[in-house]
């Protein structure tokens, strides 16, 4: 079966036509080429998710093979997401105008390419490049995997498939997480690149070896798009840079961050003022300051700032104490699993017509997860997490298939050039949101740190028999080499104060998961509210939203 663009030798069925522009057909497979279409949608998908997911858990090891400061280290993970966001503008029009076939000829190979260079790039001017690339390269093949999953369900099943192409690159992170000790034991950081060219050639052969079926085209692109990337694509950059850097450089230390902020606010003000002035706009910005789509952003975004709770909250606290990759398997596989179950249970209980329920579930599961975690002391190990962090995990991604229905559905009811707006809105809450939520619980956790820090010195006081004890008795671990008493005093009093920035710092935690329960409480209330209000009025709005849908298909 040959893919891309619109063929004579293809006659499909009105219902199998492709639903947009740069869409496949849908057209009725065999089974045996349903589960073909299943195995090669879940490996690009893991792929795909692996280009960020192998930095992103070993930044430690990377940063010290390069030799980096970790305000260096912090921009290997933004490189990639400055054009990770961006180029979901320019990839949905690209698809649309040019097939499918363009778009896997030059993404793929141009993946291989890329994960190639990683091998090469041995200085850090070209790893940032390398990772930058790596963004553009991946964001094709999230979308190859939604493409390939959604080909392997029948036609009831189709937004289950929807479910599950969005959710899979999600275990791409507690999968890396799980594998990547093992591979640093067989070299050097390079080992994780080699994984990942091996992953990315074995892609490339699948998909061509088993193409989508073809899709219709259209003209696309218009001139003003490519001024409006040219400013939304830097004003993204720069605020994913301020995000990153924010914590690490402190907000008020670094005056660059606020020249960057003010820079990304006026470049994407002026992209998003010649998109509202425009017949054809690339960005429809009337549709997404509509009341509904604004709240659909501020939901999407919420919950992926609490579920960084996992990702900096539980991981940054077992770092904090001492706890290395190595140590993080099982609770990697817990992960893992909790992942796999959250996707079975989101596309098994689907409905479209209530779409609200799984993020209402998932936010409850998040709070109970992290306030289960707010007990933390410094005897807390991975094996302590494995229920919370099950709960969050399986919240990632109970939440992320619905959420993305509610929008792709408001969309298409509005027509196919929504489509591009509500990829670049759903983008940026998932993407920026993650970042921006490391940044806020990060920044909160510097703040308590110190707070708790300064708590516990100034009751600290040698004039105390337990603190003048505590320090004879660690300093006594240095009896044997150090003959001079004030020198094993100091040596005992510097360890002392390692114990203290580490209470501290568990106290900071502690307060980053109550914190992600308060805030994971007042957005259950928020979402509850509409979900009960829904119940009393009688009105469902995502009910109106498929009825004007089954009216625009029937003509």
């Amino acid at each position: 079966m040959s893919g891309g663009g619109t063929s004579p030798d293809y006659v499909f069925a009105p219902h199998e036509r492709p639903l947009l522009p740069g869409s496949p057909a849908t057209p009725a497979h065999p089974t045996s080429r349903r589960f073909a279409y299943f195995a090669i949608g879940v490996f690009v998908g893991l792929t795909g998710g692996f280009g960020n997911a192998m930095v992103t858990t070993n930044l430690a090891n990377i940063q010290g093979s390069l030799g980096l400061y970790s305000d260096q280290a912090a921009w290997l993970t933004a490189a990639y997401l400055m054009t990770n966001v961006s180029m979901s503008l320019l990839l949905v029009k690209f698809r649309q105008q040019f097939g499918l076939v363009t778009f896997a000829r030059i993404f793929l190979p141009a993946y291989v390419l890329v994960t190639a260079a990683h091998l090469v790039a041995h200085s850090y001017t070209t790893a940032l490049i390398v990772r930058g690339a790596s963004g553009i390269a991946a964001s094709a093949l999230s979308t190859l995997c939604l493409l390939y999953i959604i080909q392997a369900m029948p036609a009831p099943w189709r937004l289950k498939g929807i479910v599950l192409g969005i959710g899979i690159p999600q275990l791409a992170t507690p999968l890396a997480r799980l594998l990547s000790s093992d591979l640093l034991e067989r070299g050097q950081w390079t080992v994780l690149y080699v994984f990942e060219l091996g992953l990315a050639l074995i892609s490339a052969a699948l998909v061509m070896l088993l193409r989508l079926p073809p899709s219709e085209r259209m003209k696309a692109f218009e001139p003003l798009d490519f001024l409006t990337f040219a400013l939304y694509a830097p004003g993204v950059a720069l605020l994913c840079g301020v995000l990153a850097q924010g914590r690490i450089l402190w907000w008020t230390e670094a005056p660059w961050l606020g020249y960057a902020a003010c820079a990304a606010i006026v470049l994407i003000a002026a992209a998003l003022l010649i998109e509202h002035n425009r017949a054809n706009p690339l960005l429809n910005t009337r549709w997404l300051a509509s009341r509904d789509i604004l709240r659909f952003a501020l939901v999407a975004t919420s919950v992926r700032i609490l579920l960084s709770e996992q990702s900096y909250g539980a991981i940054g606290l077992l770092t904090a104490l001492g706890v290395g990759n190595d140590q993080l398997i099982m609770l990697g596989l817990v992960m893992v699993l909790a992942t796999i179950a959250g996707l079975a249970a989101s596309a098994i209980t689907i409905d479209p017509a209530n779409l609200g329920r799984p993020i209402f579930w998932s936010v409850a599961l998040i709070a109970v997860g992290a306030f289960i975690d707010s007990h933390a002391t410094n005897l807390t190990r991975p094996q302590n997490m494995y229920f919370s962090q099950a709960l969050i995990a399986f919240a990632a991604v109970f939440f992320m298939g619905p959420t993305l229905l509610i929008g792709i559905l408001r969309a298409l009811v509005k027509g196919p050039n929504h489509i591009v707006s509500f990829v670049a809105l759903f983008s940026i809450t998932q993407s920026i949101g993650g970042l921006a939520g490391t940044a806020f619980l990060g920044t909160f956790q510097v703040m308590r740190e110190k707070f708790h820090s300064h708590s516990i010195v100034q009751s600290l006081t040698l004039a105390d028999p337990q603190v003048a004890g505590r320090i004879q008795s660690l300093g006594g671990a240095y009896g044997k080499v150090l003959g001079d008493p004030s020198l094993r005093q100091a040596e005992g009093a510097a360890l002392l104060s390692q114990q203290v920035t580490r209470e501290a710092n568990v106290l900071a935690f502690n307060d980053i998961f109550l914190l992600v329960t308060v805030l994971s409480l007042a957005v259950l209330v928020w979402i509850g509210i509409r979900q009960l209000r829904m119940y009393i009025t009688g009105v469902n709005p995502m009910s109106e939203v498929l009825a004007a849908m089954a009216r625009t298909r029937g003509q």
